[in-house]
């Protein structure tokens, strides 16, 4: 049976004597919104979600600041069972779905949303989803509890709430760098945080963003709750370390630097201009604060690049940063530059390409970095496998393969050896959840880029695929369900459900065990010599990149993964590991 209720004023002066009739507003844990709604037919409304012990009193601050934002009317949720570890909770929980829902412009600062578990947390969830739809049939959300989870602003939010590895490496890297810039640090200062496939490392980034420009912007007078995990850097004394930070991240990929983009310009505070590639950070005419790399093992060394206006520009930038002195400086370089601080989301398992700046080079600095700047990220958020099954998978594509074969209990697994059941799978798991996707390794030539009706995948059995017709933002594209997502559109994205096609790029034989076949592996760019540094790509690195491409590609799904094996001797292989349908 339902306990809250939910009570709905004017935002204005009358509010307070209505809030002095009731006990509960004014010493009792709640939870409110204030929001203005849309002024335009295709506009943002606005809203803000906080919680307070004294509604009144939280009433009365708001309104004082109450012409800034021009907020119209107040809903409070109301629930006897209700204490601060609930309410903080329901806070962060409304936060993440408004910022994802996307109607409304989230005016919440980032003073620290945490997920963090107490007595009872499952039970309250349930109620946490009937108060969303009360408030969403009164008009302050448009979609869908599942709608908002599969959308791009949800995945990639800056308000997502943090686990504890996440929280204590964000703690750490504000106190070091409130340390740094209270000091003349030379540029270059770096920090790293380490993690696998699906342990949050993009969440620390945006989170890291959006907490420092709401630091650099706060303003004296403004109410500073001291019950919040990062409030002390709010506090005078520290805030004027992190005023007018020059600050940006760093995005290598450029379907995922694009859906960055949209994020960040629906984000008060934060600008798509904010988003970055290393070339733009690298030309810029100021110097930075802070950068922050995402997906950091993407960042090129000095290479030919995928056009030659790039590689043009690389030589570029080599000489007007360096001034000729260092021709052969890579991305890593150009960052170390040009910015004070440079914090590096990192995993050198997810290297794919012979441009990639080589594991050796990242050793090096990680080396050379203290133990107090280096934080590993071990709670997996994405797969419902846990850390155990993402562990595995690495194994299966290793060398040294397990010793035994692994179910996972909460995560679907299978090989399909069916082709259009595989491809129906999938399509099946898109039209009840979404956010379902057919996904390949690079074993098939791209006929479809220059001829539109070419089928790219030929997998027997009446199934014909092309490549993905988008390369930015394939993964939310209208025909993508129907297509398939090589690495370069599907790394450093969710998934639902995965549908891997291994392709004869890798194959198996009980004399050589796993190997690759290049003459199968058709991304150029993917296999070629680095002339310009007189790199060879060598077979062991070419087995390298692949199967890294094949772990990525089996670390997508959040709640499955289900794959279909072109080659005969790598399906038997991989059968002993996973269950065959």
């Amino acid at each position: 049976m339902t306990s809250f209720e939910i009570q709905r004023f004017d935002f204005d002066e009358s509010l307070l004597n209505s809030a002095s009739t009731e006990q509960r507003l004014q010493n009792w844990p709640v939870v409110y919104v204030l929001n203005r709604p849309a002024q335009k037919a295709r506009g943002l409304g606005r809203i803000y979600i906080g919680e307070s012990r004294s509604f009144r009193n939280r009433m009365k601050q708001h309104l004082d600041g109450k012409k800034e934002h021009d907020l119209k009317a107040v809903r409070v949720v109301l629930d006897d069972t209700f204490n601060k570890s609930v309410c903080l909770d329901l806070e962060s929980f409304l936060i993440s779905l408004a910022f994802g829902d996307g109607r409304n412009e989230v005016l919440n600062r980032n003073m620290g949303i945490s997920d963090a578990d107490y007595f009872g947390r499952a039970t309250y969830r349930d109620t946490f989803r009937e108060i969303f739809e009360e408030l969403r049939n009164e008009g302050l959300f448009q979609r869908s509890i599942p709608e908002i989870v599969n959308s791009e602003l949800f995945k990639l939010s800056p308000f997502k709430a943090l686990n504890n590895d996440q929280a204590i490496a964000v703690m750490d890297i504000l106190e070091g760098l409130s340390e740094d810039l209270a000091s003349d640090a030379e540029p270059g200062q770096f920090t790293f945080v380490q993690g696998s496939p699906g342990t949050g490392k993009t969440v620390v980034a945006v989170y890291l963003m959006k907490l420092l420009k709401d630091i650099s912007d706060f303003r004296d007078g403004e109410d500073i709750d001291g019950d919040e995990m990062f409030s002390e850097f709010f506090l005078e004394g520290t805030r004027e370390r992190f005023k007018d930070l020059k600050i940006g991240i760093i995005v290598p990929q450029q379907a995922l630097r694009k859906s960055l983009e949209r994020v960040f310009a629906t984000t008060p505070g934060l600008s798509k201009t904010m988003v970055l590639s290393a070339f733009t950070a690298a030309d810029s005419p100021e110097q930075f604060d802070v950068l922050i790399v995402d997906e950091a093992h993407r960042l090129n060394q000095y290479s030919a690049q995928s056009v030659p206006a790039l590689t043009k520009r690389f030589n570029e930038t080599n000489k007007a940063l360096f001034d000729g002195q260092k021709p052969h400086a890579s991305q890593l370089d150009w960052l170390k530059k040009k910015s004070r601080h440079v914090i590096m989301m990192l995993d050198l398992e997810q290297s794919v390409r012979p441009n990639d700046l080589p594991q050796e080079e990242f050793q090096e600095i990680l080396d050379q970095t203290p133990q107090s700047r280096k934080y590993r990220l071990h709670t997996q958020m994405r797969s419902l496998g846990g850390e155990d099954y993402i562990d595995y998978v690495k194994k299966v594509f290793s060398k040294l393969p397990p010793t035994e074969k692994l179910t996972f209990k909460d995560y679907d697994l299978e090989i399909i050896d069916s082709p259009s059941e595989f491809v129906e799978t999938i399509k099946q798991h898109d039209r009840e959840v979404g956010l379902s996707r057919v996904v390949a390794g690079y074993a098939w030539k791209w006929a479809s880029q220059k001829n539109k009706s070419a089928y790219d995948i030929d997998l027997g059995d009446g199934v014909q695929i092309q490549w993905n017709s988008k390369v930015v933002d394939w993964v939310n594209s209208k025909n993508a369900v129907n297509e398939a997502g090589s690495i370069h559109t599907i790394q450093g994205y969710d998934l639902n459900y995965a549908g891997v096609i291994i392709g004869r790029d890798l194959q198996y034989t009980p004399e050589r065990g796993l190997f690759v076949d290049k003459s199968q592996y058709f991304d150029a760019k993917g296999k070629t010599n680095n002339k310009m540094r007189g790199q060879t790509t060598t077979e062991e690195d070419l087995f390298k990149y692949i199967t890294n491409i094949y772990t990525v590609l089996l670390t997508r799904g959040m709640k499955g993964t289900y794959l279909h094996i072109v080659d005969d001797g790598l399906r038997e292989y991989l059968g002993r590991y996973f269950s065959v349908r």
